[in-house]
């Protein structure tokens, strides 16, 4: 193979290698952006500072018990500009939470915003 076909050859494969990480990311689809859900008092099990969304993974009373939600954020250069840092919440803390809820009915969604025991309200998206 010519130098030049080789050079063509790897260039085309570091394409193929860019665009993998666009493809990886998911649509919003699956949550319902039309409602908002709000869960008082919501007890902080999980907080995962990871990119390319942060997760946070909470338990709340209903009426059948005790629920455990998992709530998608977003990344942790956009959740720093509105005021989060890694060490914002922990497992333990007490949050009230406004979020978007699953299409599919199961306990989860993309997390709106928290308020903390200080009052402070902070936005996740």
């Amino acid at each position: 193979m010519k130098v030049c076909g080789k050079f063509a050859l790897a260039l085309a494969l570091s394409g193929v290698g860019a665009l993998a990480p666009a493809t990886a990311h998911h649509s919003f689809a699956m949550f319902d952006q039309t409602k908002i859900l709000h869960l008082d008092g919501a007890t902080v099990t999980q907080f995962n500072w990871t990119n390319p969304h942060t997760y946070v993974v909470v338990e709340a009373k209903d009426a059948n018990g005790t629920t455990s939600y998992m709530l998608e954020c977003s990344s942790t250069n956009m959740m720093s500009q509105s005021g989060w840092t890694f060490r914002t919440i922990k497992p333990g803390d007490k949050l009230n939470i406004d979020f978007y809820p699953l299409r599919n009915g199961k306990p989860g969604g993309m997390l709106k915003t928290i308020t903390l025991a200080t009052g402070k309200t902070l936005k996740a998206w």
